[in-house]
Order: C-alpha cells, then sequence, then structure tokens
C-alpha cells in the first residue's frame, strides 16, 4: 500500500472522513510552516500552532473565503456538506456554529487532497494562512 494510492469514489466520502482527513493535512502544513520559520521550540510549538488550527480560525477563515466569493461552486458544496454533517459530538471550547464552520473547512481541505486537487488545496492553506496572519492571531 502506497501513501497515494487512488480512493474510490472520492466524492462519495461522507464529508466527516474527509474533514477527519483534512484536519491532519492541515496540521501538517501548519507544523512545516512553523519550523521553516524557525520557530522550533517545542513549548511554543503547540500554542503557535493552535493559531492556525483553532475552530475558531478555521472557522474564520471560511467564512472569509465564501463571504469574498473565493470558493469554486464545486468547493461552497462540499463545504456545505462539512458544515451538515451530523457529527453527534458536543464541542468542547467553541459553540455549534464555529465547530461546524471549522469541520467545513478542513472537509474541503480533505476532498481536495483526496480527489487530487493538491494545487488548489495549497493555494486555500496559503491563502487562510495569510488571513491568520492579518488578523494578529498569530504570536
Amino acid at each position: 500500500m502506497k501513501l497515494n494510492e487512488p480512493i474510490e469514489e472520492p466524492k462519495q466520502l461522507n464529508p466527516l472522513a474527509l474533514a477527519y482527513m483534512g484536519d491532519a493535512v492541515l496540521d501538517m502544513y501548519v507544523r512545516y510552516r512553523l519550523l521553516a520559520r524557525g520557530n522550533v521550540r517545542p513549548n511554543k510549538l503547540h500554542k503557535a500552532a493552535t493559531s492556525y488550527v483553532s475552530a475558531k480560525a478555521q472557522a474564520y477563515v471560511l467564512q472569509t473565503l465564501v463571504d469574498n466569493l473565493e470558493l469554486t461552486e464545486e468547493e461552497a458544496a462540499v463545504a456545505r456538506r462539512g458544515r451538515n454533517a451530523k457529527s453527534g459530538t458536543v464541542p468542547k471550547n467553541t459553540d455549534q456554529q464555529t465547530y461546524h464552520l471549522s469541520t467545513a473547512y478542513e472537509a474541503l481541505i480533505g476532498y481536495l487532497y483526496v480527489t487530487e486537487g493538491r494545487e488548489r488545496m495549497e493555494e486555500l492553506i496559503a491563502r487562510s494562512f495569510e488571513l491568520i496572519e492579518a488578523r494578529k492571531e498569530v504570536k
């Protein structure tokens, strides 16, 4: 089995499965960005990473992308599916709306990853870094 083994019918995947993948992909990109910027103190890495991957940050990114019409129709549809997915879990540190929006963003990233939309995925991740860093949430 190889890492890039094709996934059968990726467009039919459950949006929560897509969010599961998107969460992991985002985490990797954030960690790489922090290391590339010279943030190598382990105790500070986690705190800095949280600024990018918190539900609040991800919800803000998705809402901004939607409000600015930066998503294609297909991407917006995937995000809606992610937002409307019923996870059966109660968010611990955020409200339901923020949690659903962050799940939608993770589902979109996961969808682009599994459908080989890597170039577009990287564009959206780079845009999310811009948006989050512009808010001065990242220390």
